[in-house]
């Protein structure tokens, strides 16, 4: 029997920190409640009851919630009048039934008003936690896809992406011929050139807009997690598979797979993205059912496939599935013209984002940041930027503000100051010296990464090193 008063609510607005999501308990009986509700706040969830259908609907006016659970037989009115409501009120809120009368009948009833699983009393607590978990990570999923195109589709629409340069001028070209495709795309260009947010530009400027953009940076997680973060896997799959886990191919579903760093990927996981290619199938890892899936991939590398192509580290069959449309990112230096409006647009939002006044710069400060090389493109430019307007106090941001490297400051040629009797041969071989070790801090002393930016086999750089008596530092993890 239902309870006569209602459970007083706590007028959230917003999840508390760490939570790990919003979860609300529809259903009359108090014990049911009660065991549902500790259940999930021990695993960190925040959660809220309520004894009927018309209770529930006024909590889910009060804030927002990531999951209801919902019970079929409620004292007012039928669970599914209520999960058709709730439906209504928000089509992406996910739904779990829960009832002691699970029928085949109220199953399929439930899976058509929009629920997204179907549970019956008594429920085996970790089969529950996992849906429970899957449900609200699509819920998040969905919700932070829903604002990055609310938030990001002015800033990342072709016309606003920065840029009146020749060189990015045919990329918006080609780009916008390609948005309403569903081909693969490869981006090719060095770190910090915009990749990513090329692909943003594709994917919502295409029909996929709607539906769910996920990056995944292959070249930060070792080969087994990849795996199991791009296909899932079931439960038992692996020591720590406690739990069945959907996988970003899943969570892309109908919309966009970014692959950043492509080239990293070993040739196992190669093999596998092939395949999604050619059968849009997977399977899950340690499962025997497939998953079809409709994903457009948008991939992108900072190496040179074909390179890998003629060593054996990528797949030749691999490369030509992904390269049906070639986008070239030029190097910042290459487009010099851009850094103006560049320099501009980080200056603006930076200063909106630290709540300090536009500044302006001086003609001494552009110029430098003009003939810079940028090895670090457009990326190490808004650093360079974000910096300046942190430590700016004046209405101007001078020179004084750039890092040394960039205004020039200080002996280009320092062995000269020590050792005034140095020959040609002990300047150059400093200056190289210098040059090399910069280039090493910069790649946080990944020296593939080091070879790559300076276009040169990584043997050439390793007997420069070796030559120079540079100390390679252990690589710092990020």
């Amino acid at each position: 029997m239902a309870e006569a008063a209602v459970i007083p609510r706590r007028n959230l607005s917003q999840p508390r920190e760490g939570s790990a999501g919003c979860v609300l308990i529809i259903d009359d009986e108090a014990e049911i409640r009660e065991s549902l509700q500790t259940l999930l706040e021990l695993e960190g969830y925040d959660v809220e009851a309520a004894v009927d259908g018309t209770d529930g609907l006024l909590h889910l006016g009060d804030r927002p919630f990531d999951l209801v659970l919902l019970d079929l037989a409620l004292p007012d009115r039928n669970g599914i009048e209520v999960l058709q409501e709730i439906r209504a009120r928000d089509p992406q809120l996910a739904v779990i039934m829960i009832t002691a009368y699970g029928t085949v009948e109220n199953a399929v009833l439930a899976m058509q008003g929009g629920a997204a699983n179907f549970i019956q009393k008594p429920w085996d607590n970790e089969k529950l936690l996992a849906d429970v978990r899957a449900a609200v990570a699509r819920r998040r999923a969905e919700e932070e896809n829903i604002q990055l195109k609310r938030a990001l589709k002015q800033r990342y629409n072709f016309e606003n992406i920065v840029g009146k340069s020749e060189p990015m001028l045919r990329i918006f070209d080609l780009v916008s011929q390609v948005a309403a495709s569903r081909s693969t795309v490869l981006l090719q260009g060095e770190s910090g050139t915009g990749k990513e947010l090329i692909a943003k530009a594709i994917h919502l400027n295409s029909p996929r807009a709607d539906r769910a953009f996920v990056p995944v940076n292959a070249g930060s997680m070792p080969a087994d997690l990849l795996e199991s973060t791009l296909f899932g896997h079931v439960k038992g799959a692996f020591t720590s598979a406690i739990a069945s886990k959907k996988g970003l191919f899943e969570v892309a579903d109908r919309g966009t797979l970014f692959l950043d760093e492509i080239g990293t990927m070993n040739l196992d996981t190669q093999s596998k993205i092939l395949r999604v290619l050619q059968d849009r199938k997977f399977m899950h890892l340690g499962g025997i059912h497939e998953v079809q899936v409709d994903v457009r991939i948008i991939a992108a590398t900072n190496v040179d496939l074909k390179q890998l192509v003629r060593e054996g580290r990528f797949r030749e069959d691999l490369f030509y599935r992904l390269n049906v449309i070639s986008v070239d990112l030029p190097p910042l230096r290459r487009r010099r013209e851009d850094i103006p409006l560049l320099v501009d647009f980080f200056l603006k939002k930076y200063a909106q984002e630290n709540q300090r006044p536009v500044r302006d710069l001086s003609p001494e400060t552009l110029r430098p940041l003009v003939n810079y090389s940028w090895p670090g493109n457009v990326r190490e430019l808004e650093n360079v930027i974000e910096r300046a307007v942190v430590l700016s106090v004046g209405p101007c941001i001078g020179p004084e503000l750039l890092p040394d490297h960039i205004a020039g400051r200080g002996s280009s040629l320092p062995v000269l100051e020590h050792r005034p009797d140095a020959s040609l041969f002990d300047i150059v071989e400093e200056c190289e010296r210098r040059i090399i070790l910069e280039m090493l801090e910069k790649c946080n002393w990944n020296q593939t990464e080091a070879a790559e930016r300076f276009r040169v086999p990584l043997s050439t750089l390793n007997q420069k090193i070796k030559r120079l008596n540079i100390e390679i530092k252990k690589r710092m993890r990020e």
